[in-house]
């Protein structure tokens, strides 16, 4: 991972774990049966890092941009606190969140890939990005990934603000351990 200025004291302020999907939770594949369903392939080590944040108390958020039931599904399935779809301008979801919980931007951990991403960005206390992020991501974060978006970037962020929180890694069985 790459991590820009004093990104450790910034991980110690976070509070709430939000993220993009397609490009960060998904490799960004969008895959079509002939019927024009809609498919989404998710990484389970990301899914064990959301739950174990979950679990230690974090507020975990899903802001997107597109509007489909497997990403529903899958909040479900992992205990996802805050789901918002449909979000082509995300700050304000964002925002809704923040009054919400009365948490402020620096309380916040945004992991996103794309320009859409930005506005959310520039605003929170960590800017987080898959290695594989457009340069205009990647020149915005202060927290870049190892890894790829879909292959285990989420997790990687959860694991590291676990750790600079001094927060013990709680072991999760499966995904199911969530509800």
């Amino acid at each position: 991972m790459e991590l820009k200025g004093n990104v450790i004291e910034k991980a110690k302020n976070i509070k709430i774990l939000a993220f993009d999907v397609d490009g960060v939770m998904t490799d960004g594949s969008v895959t079509y049966d002939q019927n024009g369903i809609e498919y989404k392939t998710f990484n389970v080590k990301d899914g064990h890092g959301i739950v174990r944040a979950n679990k230690s108390g974090f507020i975990t958020a899903i802001i997107t941009a597109r509007k489909n039931g497997t990403v529903q599904h899958r909040a479900d399935n992992l205990n996802i606190t805050e789901i918002y779809q449909g979000q082509k301008y995300k700050l304000p979801a964002l925002d809704e969140i923040l009054a919400k919980y009365e948490l402020g931007y620096e309380n916040v951990a945004y992991m996103g890939d794309d320009i859409p991403d930005i506005c959310i960005l520039e605003k929170v206390g960590l800017a987080s990005c898959p290695k594989d992020a457009v340069k205009e991501v990647l020149e915005k974060c202060n927290f870049i990934s190892s890894q790829n978006g879909g292959r285990g970037a989420v997790r990687e962020l959860c694991d590291f603000i676990l750790d600079s929180q001094g927060i013990e890694k709680i072991a999760v069985i499966s995904e199911t351990d969530a509800k």
